[in-house]
């Protein structure tokens, strides 16, 4: 029987193998640059009893119930709905900025006027993106929009992107908008949680199938036989040595620190838009109610990219970056049996539920041919 061969074991590789062998009966070969299964979504219990996210927090989220319920093969998921606590003047509120926020930031008074002219211009439970935001003409959603820029967007994106708002990509800055609501939550989707036996774990059982062989430590490079089909959930600029230039991306260190008390901080995540040089703290515990007498919080630094120095994490979206995505995009379309998907294959900012969508998308063309 021919075998598939699957570049990278994150969700998007791990998804396409398992489709592959359970729905086609076929014999695949899932490889991965790492010591670890699940990409950047590993976890693991260290020795304190807590999960940490290896990579950054990962909280799953979606509207897709085709998705959902494929996850839930795997294992099943607490009902962990994330918020986000910024501190903004030395006070602690939750973003993205809403009305909320409004009365925590501001003088009664103030937050009152500003609800009115906020609920007059606006539809309840609407999202409106910052750089959007800032076409106000009444003088005092003016001022608001100036706050909410300079205090939570501005220096936060400086961080993030190494770059000026202006000159991020509009889907970047969708991603913090101006909510007008009391919906405090992160995320609106349908269905959140956090897998209770961990991403790992979930990974695991995923790939644990007879005709799924997994080698680790393994690059794409060094594998030289045929295949049916390749699955490269990879760098598309890798792939093809380069031959147009580097795609750019940003990457985040983390430092983990272990404290001897329950908790360090008020909330799993707290940003930091103004102060400090990393952007945000993780505190792990929180999002399994792990019970230690010690906790492990992680504080996370963005930097661009270098090759060989660090982890790719988010593409940059710019024009010229799209353009040199399109190069190696035209390439990709003259191979035979060889597709791309995932956030490094696709070259786009993919959530866990965009890459599991992705993948079984690519699968279902294959099955429909």
């Amino acid at each position: 029987m021919e075998t598939n061969l699957v570049v990278g074991a994150g969700f998007s590789g791990a998804v396409t193998a398992y489709l592959l062998a359970e729905k086609l009966g076929e014999k695949v070969l899932i490889i991965d640059k790492k010591e670890h299964i699940a990409g950047n979504s590993y976890d693991y219990t260290d020795e304190n009893g807590i999960k940490i996210h290896k990579y950054g927090s990962h909280i799953f989220h979606t509207n897709n119930e085709k998705v959902w319920q494929f996850l839930k093969q795997f294992t099943d998921l607490n009902t962990y709905m994330h918020r986000v606590v910024a501190v903004i003047d030395g006070i602690e509120t939750t973003i993205p900025f809403n009305i909320n926020t409004l009365y925590d930031v501001f003088p009664m008074s103030l937050a009152k006027r500003l609800e009115e002219k906020l609920l007059s211009v606006f539809d309840y439970n609407t999202k409106v993106p910052i750089l959007e935001f800032q076409k106000q003409n009444d003088k005092d959603l003016k001022f608001l929009a100036e706050y909410v820029y300079e205090k939570v967007f501005l220096h936060y994106t400086n961080k993030q992107w190494g770059t000026s708002p202006k000159d991020v990509d509009s889907a970047v800055t969708a991603r913090v908008p101006v909510f007008i609501s009391r919906d405090d939550r992160y995320f609106q989707d349908k269905y959140q949680g956090i897998p209770v036996c961990g991403y790992t774990r979930t990974v695991e059982r995923m790939l644990n199938h007879p005709n799924i062989e997994i080698k680790l430590n393994t690059d794409y490079k060094d594998i030289k036989c045929d295949f049916k089909r390749i699955f490269y959930t990879g760098p598309i600029d890798e792939y093809f040595d380069y031959k147009f230039g580097q795609l750019p991306y940003r990457s985040v260190n983390f430092k983990l620190e272990t404290h001897n008390h329950e908790y360090y901080q008020s909330n799993a995540v707290v940003n930091y838009p103004c102060n400090y040089d990393f952007t945000r703290i993780h505190e792990y515990k929180y999002y399994l109610n792990d019970i230690s007498s010690k906790t492990v919080i992680a504080k996370e630094y963005s930097e661009d990219f270098v090759l060989g120095k660090n982890e790719r994490y988010y593409p940059v979206p710019k024009k010229e970056n799209t353009e040199l995505y399109d190069r190696y995009l035209a390439e990709a379309k003259k191979l035979n049996n060889v597709y791309f998907l995932g956030r490094l294959g696709d070259y786009k900012y993919y959530n866990m539920d965009q890459a599991i969508e992705r993948a079984i998308e690519v699968f279902e063309r294959i099955e429909n041919k």
